[in-house]
Parts: structure tokens; sequence; C-alpha cells
């Protein structure tokens, strides 16, 4: 019994040193990641600190004769996938009588077509959108890929 006891006192003082060894933590950075951080930052690409600009329902007009169009990385929504060409041309052509503002795009991966919609810098954005398109076209998704916008 008494054997037991200082087993068990052993393996306590032992737990308490261990955890009052553990009060200091030293933080290693490596040099790498803030040069890898800042890359990013400098290419747009994930950036740490992006603005934003809420402008409500506004229709916002451009003047495209001053700018250029720019391909950059954003965000589409899928509305429509499937093997038959025509049904993803009257997919897309349904989209764009009811959104004639927004493009819509048609990609062949084999085996099917698919068609995308939208050219959103933000996952918000797409996902907002996307929310919007549930209740008309079943399996919409947001996509990562290339997008045009004005600049």
């Amino acid at each position: 019994m008494v054997r037991k006891g200082l087993i068990l006192c052993g393996i306590l003082c032992g737990l308490f040193t261990a955890v009052h060894a553990q009060e200091r933590v030293d933080v290693v950075a490596d040099p790498l990641i803030a040069a890898l951080q800042a890359f990013r930052a400098e290419h747009e690409i994930n950036p740490a600190s992006r603005p934003t600009v809420s402008l409500g329902e506004k229709k916002v007009t451009t003047d495209k004769r001053n700018m250029r169009r720019v391909r950059t990385r954003g965000f589409r929504v899928q509305i429509f996938s499937g093997p038959n060409r025509s049904d993803a041309v009257s997919a897309q052509n349904g989209f764009l009588r009811q959104y004639n503002d927004m493009g819509a795009y048609i990609n062949y991966e084999e085996p099917n077509f698919r068609v995308k919609v939208g050219d959103f810098r933000t996952r918000s954005e797409a996902n907002t959108f996307m929310r919007k398109l549930r209740g008309q076209y079943s399996n919409v998704f947001v996509f990562v890929e290339d997008i045009w916008i004005w600049q």
C-alpha cells in the first residue's frame, strides 16, 4: 500500500514538473513564409487584405471605351452539366434572356457540356448569386476559374 502511494506521488510530481516546464513557448518563424505571403499579396493571389465596397443592388455602368478587358482568377456559377450540346445552348439562352447583363459560357469537358455564368471576383459574390439561382436551376455550383473583368 505504501509502495502504491509512493508510485502515485512520483507520477504526480513528474506531471507537475512536466506541466511547469511547458510555460515558455518559443515561436520560430520561417522567413520563407513571410516572403511567400508578400509575393502572393503583390500578385493578388489571396491578398492579405482586399478592399470591400458594397454598392447594394445599384447597376454600375462602366465606360468601356477607356478600359481594357483583363483575364484574372475568379469565380463562376455552373448552371448546367450534361452530354447534350443543344440542352447546354438552350440553358445558356434561357439564362441570357433573364440576365442579359451577365456573361454565360459553354465549356466542353469530356463527356459533358457545362454552362457557367458570371464573372465574380469573390467567392461570397458567387455564393450569393448561386443562392438566387437555386430555385431556377438544379445542381448549381461555384467554380474557381479564369474570368474576364474590365480595368
